[in-house]
């Protein structure tokens, strides 16, 4: 008989994810081919997911089963036997340790790039993991005295992170190292090793995990990401000039609120799920 293993990796393992994420699972186990409509077939009898949602991708490049809760309506991805993910979390949970801030930063970037339809890889934005690395990179290289201090001011970093991204870093010819302190390297030196025919891509990051993977090699609209994060960053940086008293809505509007914001379809989602699922201290707490 089988052994089975499940593990949970992606934002909900790192503790990174927002009211709309899915949740990553992994199963192992020996298989002379993967059960994916063995599961499917089984999820669907026990009604375990929506019967309209219920997917199963096998010929992508991780093959994977995508489903939604029938009771939570949480959307949940299950792939086989990929060790990465695993331990991409691992590292993650790391960095996180050494850079407090990190979350903060990682988790409104990661909302700024969901309104603009800009943080799916297979739209050619930029995935999770992508982003995360940016933000270690960004910490790694433009280092500040008080970058590892949990009360560090983070509006500065956003708004230096957006400047960096979004105006200075050079896409075309400097690609992103995090290993042994973090770097940049050259492009021209990075194709030197790659085989024939293969280029770095736009968005060049090194995955610390296995060198040879270009984690950003997917994320085709890099520059639409760039142009966004300029937007951010002219935004923020009239935000906060002295003359932004002046503007109109400025007492009513937040800095953030600017580039961001929660949707009332999020909202209500956060009020059903506090109703139906909540702890009963929690359900007694006023939301704004």
């Amino acid at each position: 008989m089988c052994t089975i293993k499940v593990q949970v990796f992606g934002s909900f393992s790192t503790g990174l994810y927002l009211p709309t994420s899915d949740i990553d699972l992994v199963v192992f186990g020996k298989w002379e081919t993967l059960p994916l409509w063995t599961l499917e077939e089984a999820l669907r009898k026990r009604n375990v997911a929506d019967e309209n949602s219920i997917k199963v991708l096998d010929k992508a490049t991780v093959p994977i089963i995508k489903l939604t809760d029938t009771f939570t309506e949480v959307k949940v991805d299950i792939s086989f036997n990929v060790k990465s993910g695993v331990k991409a979390a691992r590292l993650i949970k790391e960095f996180k340790e050494k850079y407090p801030v990190l979350p903060y930063l990682v988790l409104v970037l990661k909302q700024f790039l969901l309104q603009r339809d800009l943080n799916e890889v297979f739209t050619g934005g930029i995935g999770s993991y992508s982003l995360f690395l940016m933000a270690v990179s960004f910490l790694q290289l433009h280092y500040r005295e008080d970058v590892c201090n949990p009360s560090i001011n983070i509006g500065v970093l956003l708004i230096e992170f957006f400047e960096l991204y979004g105006r200075h870093f050079n896409y075309l010819k400097t690609g992103i190292r995090i290993k042994d302190g973090g770097c940049y390297v050259a492009k021209d030196e990075v194709q030197k090793n790659m085989m024939d025919g293969y280029r770095p891509s736009m968005l060049y990051i090194e995955d610390p995990l296995q060198p040879d993977n270009d984690v950003g090699r997917s994320s085709y609209g890099a520059m639409q990401v760039k142009q966004a994060f300029d937007y951010a960053y002219v935004v923020l940086s009239h935000a906060v000039s002295p003359i932004a008293k002046y503007y109109p809505n400025n007492e009513t509007e937040s800095i953030l609120g600017r580039i961001i914001r929660v949707t009332q379809e999020v909202d209500e989602y956060r009020e059903w799920i506090r109703k139906n699922w909540g702890s009963p201290s929690q359900n007694d707490l006023p939301l704004n």
